[in-house]
Formats: structure tokens, sequence, C-alpha cells
């Protein structure tokens, strides 16, 4: 579990996040949404070490991340995952080099269980046929495929997800969707993924974050996103003429 305390992040000119607490439940699907702007691209990035939060505590299952050693945070970084909104896959190395690159980084592992372990990943995402090809030889979906095996390599406990649905069709979408989710449930990982989505929320919003201004604005479930009478929200959900007869059609 991921616990936010009052965290708030300004720059020199900006104040981007504002008191925000929050709790991220370990084997859910944790999502932040909000327009361009709104904050949730610093929030991930202060909870994963890329800025420092002006104020607040970020708690890895009671470990607080913002006190932490240099030391501390190298260990802390090996229980997590990445998934970068581009894939961010090395054009000159093979699929089955690319799961394997946080391994041979970080991994005490032989060579022959890194091999094993990187082609689990990519068995996992059914992408076990590809393990010799480079990444311009697959699909867009395919690399995001790949991206996910590389970021489950190490085993994470916590997997970090930046827009994992940028470029894809709505029919990859929902695949990468259902990748994720079942992910996060079979190893019971924590995930948190930045989305704006609507077909991602509604599919696998287990817990929702909506951030308005830098601010937390609404929480809650997929469950009860479309029932909100929070206007805010529903202007940011309802924003197209599609959604909007959505809206009417359930008054």
């Amino acid at each position: 579990m991921i616990e936010i305390k009052h965290l708030s992040k300004s720059f020199p000119d900006k104040q981007v996040l504002s008191d925000i607490s929050i709790g991220f439940d370990n084997g859910k699907t944790n999502l932040i949404i909000g327009q361009s702007g709104s904050g949730k691209t610093v929030l991930m990035n202060c909870i994963v070490g890329l800025l420092e939060p002006s104020a607040g505590e970020i708690l890895y299952d009671g470990r607080d991340f913002v006190t932490m050693s240099k030391r501390e945070r190298t260990l802390l970084r090996r229980e997590m995952g990445m998934l970068f909104q581009g894939s961010a896959l090395f054009d000159s190395l093979t699929v089955l080099q690319n799961v394997m690159f946080p391994l041979d980084m970080f991994s005490d592992a032989s060579y022959k269980d890194r091999v094993r372990r990187a082609q689990f990943c990519l068995e996992r995402v059914n992408l076990g046929d590809a393990a010799a090809k480079y990444p311009e030889e697959l699909s867009g979906g395919m690399q995001k495929r790949a991206a996910i095996a590389r970021a489950i390599s190490m085993n994470p406990k916590y997997l970090f997800c930046d827009e994992p649905n940028s470029g894809l069709d709505p029919k990859t979408s929902l695949v990468i969707d259902g990748l994720i989710h079942e992910i996060t449930v079979e190893n019971q990982i924590t995930t948190i993924v930045n989305t704006h989505d609507m077909n991602s929320v509604m599919g696998i919003g287990e817990n929702i974050l909506f951030i308005y201004r830098g601010h937390k604005e609404w929480q809650g479930k997929n469950t009860d996103i479309l029932h909100s009478d929070n206007q805010r929200l529903n202007d940011f959900i309802f924003a197209s003429d599609f959604s909007k007869q959505l809206l009417r059609s359930k008054e």
C-alpha cells in the first residue's frame, strides 16, 4: 500500500499540488485522472521520487519515502516497476534483452536465471514468440506488452503506469488494461495508473483519484463515478457530445 498524506508541491512561480491525502491499495488498479495541467503527472513524479514534494509524506507500506536516505531509496526503487507513456524500449536491443535490462542492472541472479525470468514475463504478456525481435518489428500494442513485461521483470511490489494506452486503438487499449489489472491482482501489486482514458476508468478503475487544479476533488470507484454530483468531475467525464448524451440518459 502507498499512502499520501497532506502532500503539496510548489515551484518558484506556481503551486501545483495542495494538501493531497489518499491511500492506494495493493491488489487494485488505482487511477489518477484529471485534465492536462491538473497536477496528476507531478503527483506521480513525487511518488516515485523524480520530484521532491514541498510538504507531506509518501509512505510505502509505512516507510516514508520523503525522509529516506539515498541508499534506502535506491533499495526501494528495486521494488518498483515503471511503464512509460511511449514504452521507452531500447531500439538496439531485442525484446528479450529489453525485458532483461532491469535484471542485468539490479539482479544478482545468474545469466540463465535472468533469461528464464525474462522469458516467463514475455510469456505472461503473450509475447513468448517475439523474444528475438526488435522493437521496430512490433506493433504499438506489442510494444506496450513488451514494456509491461520489462516493468514486472523484477517482480515489483509497486507498479506505475503513465498513460499506458497513449497512441493505441480502443480495442488494443482494452487488452492492455486487462493485462495490467490481471497482473496487479495475481501478484497483489500496488498499481497506480495516470490516465485520461475513460475506457480505462470504467474498465479497471477500482480506486480513482480525480485532481482539479492541484487539489483532490473526488475519490471513488468506477461503479460510482457516473452517479457523482460533483460538477467538476462531471464536466471532465462528460466533455464530449456523446458522453453528454449518456449523462442526460442517466438523469
